[in-house]
């Protein structure tokens, strides 16, 4: 018997803003536990909530650039359920209102493009999270990530693939971090997924029992669980080995699989009702269209423009717009230096190895980009090498050192001059004659031990062609 995957997703999302939705506390990652707290969004009764506007905002460009209906009055309910991080009891979501409904993203796998509907988008607070201390068996809560603004993406029930979600979770990636909606950093989880996945024998048009995979942040882990998961459903159908309820699991990425962590709860179980205490946000025209002019240029916008008008090859444009790091980095840095193909060759070859030493990738690139400029432009106009302008980037890297200053402070400029250039590889041909009579008995790796000592004589400060000329020159006895 054939059977078929049934997925939809449910992708939450952090919103890009300063503070949180119902506060003024920060809304940053990375700070101490609980040092962005105050009574609101700690759950203290009597306090009142006041809607970010900047949030409702973030919403509509998620709106916009998942060509959703945009709801023209929205608000908030309350979703009732008790978990120890989740001070007031109950989330401040949208149900019965979100700020948009029926969108659609366009992917292209192997099998070709697809369109993935979109249910809705609704606006919501984050819960706070639990820090569990193996060594004492306790677990602690942080609160600094409570009320923290999302927007979760509930798509319909249309992937059937594992290709198709990660695909699909990219796209999704792309789109709003390029519109300045989130930064979708999966390892700092601003942007989490649920999987809500199924199997029927194919071509029925009944969905079998569904399980959730909650709070994936990995597109290596999110394609592993689902293959894992399909497996366990297909033989519980042909073996009856196990009975399959609606419920929630874990993935666990150690041993490579799922794990129940509770029965699956309705929208009934929830007990959602309109929130008094928040007042409806009435969506004009006009705020659409402000939202929608301000929207920076997208992915592919940028993609087309760097091939296109810029002469760069696919391979380096996908490269540079596959992280909106990356590109706010290019941009940023032919303001300075307005050389394209040398500053992303400098980006693609040099920088990313630096940061992938440091075991950081492209998001979590952070450089001085005038400082970066100008130290492409001194290799660009031969003031120095490019041996001498990699050393300089990992400074610059590390220490923030101006290029120029620390040139002329440690007298890097490339030697140009022929005659003393000619003079050191003839000091080297004599004390290396042994090597030249190798070179000319026709061993020609000699050639690149006589450059090796030349460039060290030098201190690498020396153009290597000029120095492969004269070499070659000398040699041949010119």
């Amino acid at each position: 018997m054939k059977y078929e995957v049934v997925m939809g997703l449910e992708v939450h999302v952090e919103l890009a803003t300063e503070s949180k939705l119902f506060c003024s506390c920060s809304a940053k990652f990375g700070a101490e536990a609980n040092e962005n707290v105050c009574p609101a969004c700690a759950g203290m009764p009597g306090m009142p909530a006041v809607t970010n506007k900047k949030a409702v905002e973030l919403g509509i460009a998620a709106a916009l650039v998942t060509n959703s209906e945009i709801t023209r009055t929205m608000f908030f309910d309350k979703k009732n359920y008790f978990y120890p991080d989740l001070p007031t009891g109950y989330q401040i979501t949208q149900l019965f209102a979100p700020i948009c409904r029926n969108g659609w993203v366009e992917i292209e796998t192997g099998e070709g493009k697809k369109k993935i509907t979109l249910k809705q988008i609704h606006i919501e607070e984050d819960a706070g999270k639990l820090v569990h201390d193996n060594r004492t068996g306790t677990s602690l809560v942080d609160f600094n990530r409570a009320s923290v603004p999302l927007v979760e993406i509930v798509s319909n029930p249309d992937f059937r693939t594992a290709e198709e979600v990660v695909t699909y979770l990219e796209k999704l990636r792309s789109l709003l971090s390029f519109a300045g909606v989130s930064d979708c950093k999966l390892q700092e989880g601003s942007m989490r997924c649920d999987v809500n996945i199924s199997v029927r024998e194919k071509g029925s048009d009944k969905l079998g029992t569904r399980t959730e995979i909650k709070n994936m942040n990995s597109m290596k882990a999110i394609a592993a669980a689902i293959e894992f998961e399909s497996q366990r459903h297909i033989d519980a159908l042909e073996t009856g080995s196990e009975v399959l309820v609606q419920e929630t699991r874990r993935w666990d990425d150690n041993i490579g699989e799922t794990f129940s962590m509770r029965e699956k709860e309705n929208a009934t179980d929830y007990r959602y009702f309109p929130n008094p205490e928040i007042m409806p946000i009435v969506i004009s025209d006009e705020w659409i269209s402000a939202v929608r002019e301000s929207l920076p240029e997208t992915a592919q916008d940028k993609y087309i423009r760097l091939t296109q008008k810029l002469g760069l090859s696919e391979y380096d444009s996908s490269i540079i717009t596959g992280s909106k790091n990356l590109a706010d980095i290019f941009d940023e840095t032919m303001k300075y230096f307005n050389k394209p193909k040398e500053v992303v060759n400098w980006i693609i070859v040099e920088l990313l190895a630096i940061a992938k030493g440091d075991n950081k990738g492209g998001d979590d690139v952070k450089i001085d980009c005038k400082k970066f400029a100008k130290l492409i432009e001194l290799v660009d106009n031969n003031t120095i090498n490019r041996g001498v302008g990699k050393k300089l980037l990992s400074l610059v890297w590390k220490e923030g050192i101006d290029p120029d200053v620390y040139v002329k402070e440690n007298n890097l400029g490339m030697v140009s001059d022929t005659d003393m250039i000619g003079q050191v590889i003839k000091n080297i041909l004599t004390m290396h004659s042994k090597s030249v009579d190798e070179y000319k008995s026709g061993n020609q790796k000699v050639f690149g031990f006589l450059m090796g000592q030349v460039m060290r004589e030098l201190g690498g400060k020396a153009d290597p062609q000029v120095i492969k000329k004269l070499l070659t020159d000398l040699l041949a006895g010119k």
